[in-house]
């Protein structure tokens, strides 16, 4: 089948966006960079990108579910995903920037790899926030005529976004110098998240499957 690679870049980027984010996961690894170390902070990226693909599969078996019962329902979730898309995106433009600033935490005894993979994970997995977007995003993604590897590969953009991303966040942003060139930005980063988010829902409210 065909791959829409218009549709992959559109989806990477949203994604992309929304993954630089700061939220619960930008925090999370880098506390237990700092705490533990950042070998630590890499296997809890680990458990991030374990938890995306859990989002993944169970919002695209959902809306696959859902589009062979009902296609009626299935342009009501469409058109709720959009306004949510659009409800957040606004949210972003008009949010304020709030600095990251982390202190020099002292070193704790190293944790197993395993339970910073555990943390990541329900971290990322539990997050309702996480569970909305994913649900918002695929509504434009889906649909009767996606092609298989079109979402086989968009899958696998999405986990090496997020585990790229936050392997930076692990190795460098515990540095200070960095925080303060992502302050300096962070507003612009939300200003354009945002814009592009309300365009890319206005866009799926009106899309015909």
């Amino acid at each position: 089948m065909m791959v829409d690679s218009a549709l992959i870049g559109t989806v990477a980027l949203i994604h992309f966006l929304a993954v630089i984010t700061p939220g619960p996961d930008f925090i999370m690894i880098i506390k237990n960079s700092l705490l533990y170390s950042r070998n630590i902070g890499l296997w809890t990226v680990m458990g991030l990108g374990l938890g995306i693909i859990t989002h993944i599969i169970y919002c695209m078996a959902g809306l696959a579910i859902v589009i062979s019962k009902s296609m009626i329902v299935f342009n009501v979730m469409k058109l709720l995903g959009a306004g949510y898309l659009i409800y957040i995106g606004f949210r972003s433009i008009f949010s304020k920037s709030s600095a990251i600033h982390v202190n020099a935490l002292p070193k704790s005894e190293n944790i197993s790899p395993l339970k910073a993979i555990q943390i990541g994970f329900l971290t990322n997995v539990l997050n309702p926030k996480a569970t909305l977007f994913f649900l918002s995003l695929f509504t434009f993604v889906v649909s009767p005529t996606t092609s298989r590897s079109t979402l086989i590969i968009l899958s696998m953009v999405i986990f090496i976004n997020t585990v790229l991303w936050f392997s930076v966040i692990a190795l460098c942003f515990t540095q200070k110098k960095v925080q303060r060139l992502y302050n300096k930005y962070q507003g612009i980063f939300n200003k354009i998240f945002g814009c592009t988010l309300i365009g890319i829902g206005i866009k799926l409210a009106f899309i015909q499957n």
